[in-house]
């Protein structure tokens, strides 16, 4: 147990610091987009706001977790086992969350594969850190 707290701690860091450039990236090269964030269909409550800090961590945790029980399933180099990781949370997690929210929340189909990316990118990042966590 404190192997995943601990794993899913540092990647929930490394995961905030990825959330925070993608931000940024995104108010610089894609402007329009960043400003459907400014629409009705999205809250903008100061004490909510501290959850965006708070779900990396929460997400690093979960999939430390997902990763301990799964890991052996993953064969191949440490990119190509946690590109396999981030396909398949991609796929079982990922993919049907976006169908169901670009079906109920009005928000752009961009906007949507832009979440479905950055799930991908999450979970491959975070499988990439766990592969290096052999001693905690």
């Amino acid at each position: 147990m404190k192997k995943i707290l601990l794993s899913g701690l540092f990647a929930g860091t490394a995961l905030l610091v990825l959330s925070v450039i993608g931000l940024y990236l995104l108010l610089w090269r894609m402007p329009d987009m960043a400003m459907e964030y400014f629409g009705p269909a999205f809250i903008s409550q100061t004490q909510r706001n501290v959850l965006y800090y708070v779900h990396p961590f929460v997400m690093g945790i979960c999939l430390s977790w997902l990763w301990e029980r799964l890991k052996s399933s993953f064969k191949g180099s440490v990119f190509a086992r946690s590109l396999k990781f981030g396909l398949f949370y991609l796929t079982i997690a990922t993919l049907p969350y976006m169908l169901l929210i670009y079906s109920a929340i009005d928000v752009s189909l961009p906007v949507v594969l832009t979440w479905l990316v950055f799930g991908f990118a999450e979970a491959t990042v975070a499988a990439i850190i766990f592969n290096q966590q052999k001693g905690i």
